[in-house]
């Protein structure tokens, strides 16, 4: 049997929390833009056309929501390496990598990003579940 890989994009999701370590940073939620790229195998079960054959992206993506917004970071780091983990957490995934940018966190520039990105190793797939 062939497996593929799906490749869910999460495009400029736009949120705003604490983020920063300076007085006027923990004091101010700021906008942040997150985009994500999650790996995982498909095969003909995923593609049947029911819901639980698949990886749910809104459940997944509410999960990243609740974290960045109930959250306080003093680092860029730390919230990008908590938003990967929340896209590597399930049994399925493959890879995943997150790009998250901070507008405005420099004066001459339109946004300071960062990106770390995963390999898991082994993922289950939908069918071995």
């Amino acid at each position: 049997m062939t497996t593929n890989n799906a490749i869910i994009n999460i495009s400029n999701l736009r949120l705003r929390t604490y983020i920063g370590f300076n007085t006027e940073e923990k004091r101010k939620q700021q906008d942040i833009i997150v985009n994500a790229e999650i790996h995982y195998p498909v095969t003909q079960q995923c593609l049947s056309d029911h819901v639980d054959n698949a990886l749910n992206y809104k459940t997944l993506t509410k999960r990243i929501i609740a974290h960045i917004e109930q959250g306080r970071f003093l680092l860029l780091e730390r919230l990008v390496a908590d938003t990967l983990a929340i896209c590597t957490d399930h049994p399925w995934v493959s890879f995943a990598r997150v790009t998250i940018d901070k507008p405005h966190a420099l004066r001459f520039a339109d946004s300071v990003s960062l990106t770390l990105e995963q390999q898991v190793q082994q993922p289950a797939s939908p069918e071995q579940e």
